[in-house]
Order: structure tokens, then C-alpha cells, then sequence
């Protein structure tokens, strides 16, 4: 079992869409779980639908909505104050012994994070690739175990099978309040599953085929 999970992502919502099934099952077996997330979300795109923010009031929203979603999967927060949409600009160095800071504190047996390259986003790659180098600074028999999250589409063709494939089914519906706490992102899923007399079961399973494995593959620092 693992002593402390840290989770290092750049944006409010990136921990609940992708991994709150596999934050749901730590917590469930009693391991706790901290989150470090490196912005608010600020430039997002999404206000709302229908539109309830503007760009002036989305980062206050967006960090109450993140507040909201580690309340539901019972997680400790760390904002690390960067700005959205800046992270491939910030010196990795320095973000890097940043987040170093924390790991050392924490001494977590395991981080997940973005995959660098491989992670769709700017933010998402930089951030990744912070952690990686965060971790990789720290003494070899004291690193956690770092596990990565892919998303780009090619990901299977160039990096092969993950290393890590969980079933979150037993936790989707908590995978699904974490979701929905995050009202401004979650678009028109939000009054699907919202709504009094709940998603219909096509709508369900839809969701479920989406969400409901969380895989990831195990870093390598020998061969990176």
C-alpha cells in the first residue's frame, strides 16, 4: 500500500477528469492524497454553460470549483500560484525545485503527473516535465514512484501499452461529483447528470466508456 499520493497537475479540473477514480480508491484504503495544482485555469476558454463568468470572475470561480472538487475526493490543495497558459514559459528550474519543496515535506511513495511530450496541453507537458525533474533532483532511495498520465492520441503507437490500467467503475459515481464540481468546465454533461432524475442510462454509459479507466505509464529515470 502506499504511504502519500501526490498528484501534480497544472489546471483545476485535471485532477478530477483524469484521475479521481484512482484518488477515490487510495482514500477509500485510507492513503492520503495531496494535490499540487499549478494554476487556476484563468485563460480557460469555458464560462459556463449557460454562461455564468467572465475572464474577471472565471479565476475566482475556477478556484472555488477546485476547492469544491477536493472537498469531494477528501484531498489536501496546494496552489502553486503560476499563471495559465504560461507554464512551457516558466524556467523548469526553477518550478522544478519548487515542487522539489513539497516532495521533500510530503515524502509521498508516489506522484502521478502529465506525461511530457505526450500530454496534449503546453501547461500539461511543462508541468510534467517540472515534476519529472523535481523528482529526479531528489536522492535516488528517496524518490517516489512516478506514474504518468498520457493523453495524446498516438500515445499507445509510440510509448505502447500503460503500464497501469484501473477500472474506476466501483468509484465513478465520486469520480462524477468530483467532475461536476468543476460546473464551469463541465459543459452540457453538467445538467445531464445533474438533473432530478439523473443521466439516463445511455447517457450513463456513455460516460462510464469515457471516464472509466484511468491509465498510466510508470517513469523510467534510468532510460529518460
Amino acid at each position: 500500500m502506499e504511504s502519500h499520493v501526490v498528484v501534480i497537475f497544472p489546471h483545476p479540473d485535471d485532477e478530477s477528469f483524469g484521475t479521481a477514480g484512482t484518488i477515490a480508491k487510495f482514500r477509500e484504503e485510507g492513503v492520503p492524497v495531496t494535490y499540487l495544482c499549478g494554476t487556476l485555469g484563468e485563460m480557460g476558454r469555458n464560462m459556463g454553460k449557460p454562461t455564468f463568468a467572465n475572464r474577471e470572475t472565471l479565476p475566482q470561480i475556477r478556484k472555488q470549483e477546485l476547492i469544491d472538487a477536493c472537498n469531494v475526493l477528501d484531498i489536501d490543495l496546494h496552489m502553486l500560484g503560476y499563471r495559465d497558459k504560461t507554464m512551457e514559459y516558466e524556467d523548469r528550474q526553477e518550478v522544478a525545485q519548487h515542487i522539489k519543496q513539497y516532495i521533500e515535506d510530503i515524502k509521498p511513495s508516489l506522484v502521478i503527473t502529465h506525461y511530457p511530450g505526450y500530454a496534449v496541453h503546453p501547461d500539461h507537458n511543462a508541468m510534467g516535465a517540472a515534476a519529472i525533474e523535481a523528482i529526479r533532483m531528489i536522492d535516488e532511495a528517496e524518490r517516489p514512484t512516478v506514474w504518468t498520465h498520457a493523453i495524446a492520441n498516438n500515445r499507445v503507437d509510440v510509448l505502447g501499452e500503460p503500464d497501469v490500467t484501473f477500472d474506476v467503475l466501483p468509484w465513478f459515481d465520486k469520480k462524477m461529483e468530483a467532475v461536476l464540481a468543476h460546473a464551469s468546465q463541465a459543459g452540457g454533461m453538467l445538467e445531464r447528470f445533474k438533473s432530478y432524475e439523473g443521466p439516463s442510462a445511455d447517457e450513463k454509459k456513455a460516460a462510464q466508456k469515457r471516464l472509466g479507466r484511468e491509465q498510466y505509464y510508470i517513469w523510467d529515470f534510468n532510460k529518460a
